[in-house]
């Protein structure tokens, strides 16, 4: 953790998580398995309880809403506490994605009464939910290009559309659906977020959908889902007609500072089980592995990445804070594409340094592979943000290349 960032709440509260995660959550990483799920998450909904009889509960929150009102920066520290619990940390302390950044997006749009209806039982860890934008059919990289209508009909909205990799659907209560409302309107203007009970007649789990071959369940899952002439009443919608891709942004800027907080929570797990293993593993007799220089360089690059990448983070947190979003949004950017790779390097190497070993499930790091691999998919793909930094740097120089395409197009 760094000094610069920290503050007198963090430094009463840290200790107290690092505690819980330590004797309540690690010690369940034994019994971890794609195929134990179920009995996984019987017991991690018994911690949960614990957590609220810690007074741990809603560390995410406002004070307005009874949480502590930790600041952006604040709370990326402590999601990288939370990460040293790969797959638990986030869930028993209910700030995991996407109901964290549904919690976010209703608080600051949603009416109230969504908020009575949706968002309180969120918070109070009663139900859970998932979020559907992306289609099969269009690129994620641009999210104005949907398929998926909310056709206005007196006091409801009826929907009709296809969406796939719609996260954590499996047990969710309710979706937040990105939906065209006004097909001839602005590309940036023609969506809106509405929320739709998973129970609503009509709406489909067509599959939950597998990555490296793990389907998952519950908030481990990703499923591929069907609207079918699904009828919402007009008041499930967040904010005002329009709206969808300005709150899709609002909603991916803070989400990314919880996503790369939690990437250097795993990168830390991995190096310190890197460093564990190169310490004890005799070679040859009365030989370490860690008494390998090739050894000592990943340990040492992985420890340089990983504060490099801290650094970063908690600057871009602590400027979102300072000046919104939109003022950072090359910062943003810019930490999505460099942790997700720090960490898929950390990961990589201490699986090497494990051996055999690591490919298997008898130690988490194949499972934390394999989960976080499309980290550098979600959210946009590295190749986006890469773009998006560059575009904005050429244009300091004088080539406006998005001015030029739009030119190019008019004349042709």
């Amino acid at each position: 953790m760094e000094d610069i960032f920290m503050t007198d709440r963090l430094r009463s509260l840290l200790p107290t998580v690092r505690q819980f995660i330590e004797t309540e959550l690690i010690p369940l990483e034994a019994q971890f398995s794609y195929h134990n799920l179920p009995e996984i998450i019987r017991i991690l909904d018994e911690k949960r309880e614990k957590v609220k009889l810690a007074g741990l509960w809603g560390l995410q929150l406002p004070e307005s809403e009874g949480g502590p009102g930790l600041t952006l920066c604040e709370f990326g520290q402590l999601s990288e506490v939370l990460a040293s619990a790969p797959f638990f940390g986030h869930y028993v302390f209910n700030c995991q994605a996407p109901d964290i950044g549904n919690m976010e997006l209703i608080s600051k749009f949603g009416s109230a009464e969504i908020k009575e209806q949706f968002l309180q039982p969120l918070h109070e860890g009663h139900i859970r939910s998932c979020f559907a934008m992306t289609e099969p059919e269009f690129a994620g990289s641009d999210p104005t290009r949907l398929a998926t209508s909310a056709l206005r009909t007196g006091d409801a909205y009826i929907l009709n559309g296809h969406k796939w990799f719609t996260s954590s659907e499996e047990g969710a209560a309710f979706a937040v659906v990105m939906a065209v409302t006004d097909p001839e309107a602005a590309p940036h203007r023609r969506a809106s977020m509405i929320i739709v009970p998973t129970d609503t007649p009509g709406f489909q789990r067509i599959r939950k959908i597998p990555v490296f071959g793990e389907a998952g369940m519950g908030w481990f899952s990703h499923s591929e889902i069907r609207l079918t002439d699904c009828r919402v009443p007009v008041s499930n919608l967040i904010g005002t007609e329009g709206m969808g891709f300005k709150l899709a942004q609002e909603r991916l800027g803070p989400g990314r500072i919880h996503h790369c907080m939690r990437w250097i929570g795993h990168a830390e797990k991995a190096l310190d089980m890197m460093c564990r293993r190169a310490g004890t593993r005799e070679i040859e007799t009365g030989v370490m592995l860690g008494e390998k220089q090739f050894i000592q360089g990943f340990i040492a690059e992985s420890r340089v990445e990983i504060d490099a990448a801290r650094l970063l983070v908690l600057r871009t947190a602590h400027n979102i804070d300072r000046f919104g979003q939109a003022e950072v949004r090359n910062q943003i950017s810019g930490i999505k594409f460099y942790v997700a790779n720090v960490m898929l390097r950390v990961l990589d190497r201490s699986i090497q340094v494990h051996g055999a070993l690591g490919m298997t499930d008898d130690i988490i790091l194949s499972a934390m592979y394999r989960h976080e691999r499309g980290a550098r998919i979600w959210d946009g793909a590295d190749e986006v943000h890469k773009q998006s930094i560059a575009l904005h740097i050429l244009k300091q120089y004088g080539l406006d290349l998005k001015k030029k395409r739009s030119h190019v197009n008019t004349e042709s």
